[in-house]
């Protein structure tokens, strides 16, 4: 019988809170308020807070409607008083009394007695408060809204049992309701923009305890993507360094939107996001081509780049500090070039379409259009004397740079360089053409790889360089050319030697000739199986079958995307050498 009666009392608070929206208690006559009355329903919370038995659930289910109606009361006084300062001197209780109903599973399962409780206790929060007693309450109101999602009280305990719900799933359904209710306000404020950025920034404040939980996010997305004339004066500081360190911390999920509007407001969270797609793709050492562009495209970063270019600046200045300190990491370049690349593609989307030149303002103007244009886009035939215009005047710039101590000489340079980085389909396309390009027309393509990949060396150390460089398209041009088959193993081995990185010689990138060496398998006149037979004993004795591996992906990607020009059969070579690499042991 006592399980039933208390059944029943549970559908009947349900059913009454169904019956009296919210909006028609708030039609309810204005009340005035006495201390003896604040006295009797205090008492009557304390009594309900001390047992629960029977005659505790009929007395809570006998005086719910009467309640709701002292709790319309009391808002509408809290609404027509000028400060929390006042309505706390002229009632004292009010607060413990609010916190009590608080822990009472009985008032707060009734969505309409819910949310009245809720609406009190947000109109006491002040949003400059100026005494002890104001900041005392807002320190009182973020506990309670804490609590409410986290706390385990006896009440609760008792009430979950009889409906068969874990008390933590209780608390989270609280919290929801109440997230939801704010959500709606939120989105349906139709007051004055000052009202609504007071009113965000008040709701920013009061929601900074409870960012690291994701029932929260809805209302944390809403407060996000509020149209405000200046964002900074109506979000609260700690709740964004909140938000930003539940991201890092807890993995709070927002929204596509919201997520980018806290990036434009909240450099931390930018950097945070930033930093963890660099560090979970430099940490997997080479990641393969395609993973990495679901990682990037999943980050969301390309579109928050491409709708506000003030993101894609401060992406890319992390960037240029991350390759100042290891210019020669290529899973770093790989993620800035993923970046750059799915960047541009957003960016031709967008209408009306934006300048380029505010994307890359510290760019050489020169070549800025040449160095972003794709290969794609230009004749087959023009695309060698493109390059060797490209490298001329990277040269140019590189001399400048090398003479003297000119610190804006070598800003232009570092600037020309980042801009190759982001722009790599150029170098790509450069290795390329180099595999079926004449010896007198090597020399532009070779020395736009060097400096691509050695951008700090010297004249004379690129001097150096380029001569090791041409050594190995010597060696790879003759491997490719042969007519006796197979080719002898002592033929390998200068090629093998050259992709051994060596401290003390002055050597190419091991990474540069591996590139080469790739290129020449896929692109070159020879019979597929005899350019795998090449392929698969270099970096087989070379220890770089993952690199090569890496090489195939990206340029399988390349051609998938219409980025390089092809012969017929380059997807069936590429896939054929895929498989001879991957099987290999």
């Amino acid at each position: 019988m006592e399980l039933l009666f208390f059944l029943q009392g549970f559908r009947c608070i349900f059913q009454m809170t169904e019956l009296q929206p919210l909006s028609q208690l708030q039609e309810t006559d204005e009340l005035s308020l006495n201390v003896q009355e604040m006295q009797f329903w205090l008492d009557k919370a304390v009594a309900w807070g001390q047992a629960d038995s029977p005659d505790t659930r009929k007395d809570t289910c006998r005086h719910l409607s009467r309640l709701r109606n002292f709790l319309q009361q009391i808002l509408t006084q809290i609404n027509n008083t000028s400060s929390t300062a006042e309505i706390m001197k002229k009632f004292p209780l009010l607060g413990q009394f609010l916190g009590r109903l608080c822990w009472n599973p009985y008032v707060t399962v009734g969505e309409t007695s819910r949310q009245l409780l809720f609406q009190c206790i947000l109109g006491l929060y002040t949003e400059h408060p100026s005494n002890a007693v104001e900041k005392k309450a807002n320190q009182w109101i973020q506990k309670v809204l804490c609590q409410l999602a986290t706390e385990d009280d006896v009440a609760v305990q008792a009430l979950t049992k009889h409906m068969g719900v874990p008390a933590k799933e209780y608390h989270v359904k609280v919290l929801q309701k109440m997230v939801m209710w704010l959500k709606e306000n939120v989105e349906n404020n139709h007051s004055s923009q000052s009202e609504v950025n007071q009113s965000i920034l008040s709701g920013s404040e009061v929601f900074v305890p409870l960012a690291t939980f994701p029932e929260a996010s809805p209302v944390i997305g809403a407060l996000l993507q509020q149209p405000m004339t200046s964002i900074s004066d109506s979000l609260n500081e700690d709740f964004f360094d909140a938000l930003s360190s539940s991201q890092s911390r807890y993995g709070l999920q927002l929204e596509k939107q919201a997520l980018v509007s806290l990036w434009c407001h909240s450099l931390p969270s930018l950097e945070e996001a930033v930093l963890s797609l660099l560090k979970s793709v430099t940490c997997s050492g080479s990641a393969a081509p395609q993973n990495l562009e679901h990682q990037v495209t999943k980050s969301f970063l390309p579109e928050a780049c491409a709708q506000h270019c003030s993101i894609f600046l401060v992406v890319s200045d992390i960037f240029r500090s991350v390759l100042k300190q290891n210019e020669t990491s290529q899973p770093v370049r790989s993620v800035v070039q993923t970046v750059t690349r799915c960047v541009l593609r957003e960016l031709s989307l967008l209408q009306p379409q934006t300048s380029l030149k505010d994307f890359f303002p510290q760019s050489p103007s020169s070549l800025l259009v040449p160095l972003l244009t794709m290969p794609s886009e230009m004749p087959q035939e023009a695309l060698n004397n493109h390059l060797k215009w490209l490298s001329s005047s990277l040269q140019r710039l590189a001399e400048d740079g090398d003479e003297g101590c000119s610190t804006r000489g070598r800003h232009h340079l570092f600037e020309a360089w980042f801009l190759l980085v982001q722009c790599a389909h150029w170098v790509q396309m450069a290795v390329q053409l180099l595999v079926t390009s004449k010896p007198e027309d090597r020399d532009p393509l070779l020395w736009l790889l060097t400096f691509y990949h050695h951008p700090t060396n010297k004249w004379h150390q690129r001097a150096l360089q380029l001569v090791r460089v041409r050594e190995a398209w010597d060696h790879l041009h003759t491997l490719f050319s042969a007519s006796v088959f197979p080719v002898p193993a002592a033929h390998l081995q200068p090629l093998i030697t050259l992709l051994s990185v060596k401290p003390q010689q002055p050597s190419p990138a091991p990474s540069l000739t591996l590139d080469l060496l790739v290129h020449f398998a896929v692109f070159c006149r020879l019979k597929l199986n005899v350019s795998a037979s090449i392929l698969q004993t270099v970096v087989d004795l070379s220890g770089l079958r993952d690199g090569a591996a890496c090489v195939l992906s990206s340029l399988h990607l390349r051609v998938q995307e219409g980025s390089c020009f092809k012969s017929g059969d380059v997807h069936l070579r590429i896939r054929e050498l895929q498989k001879t690499i991957t099987q290999m042991n």
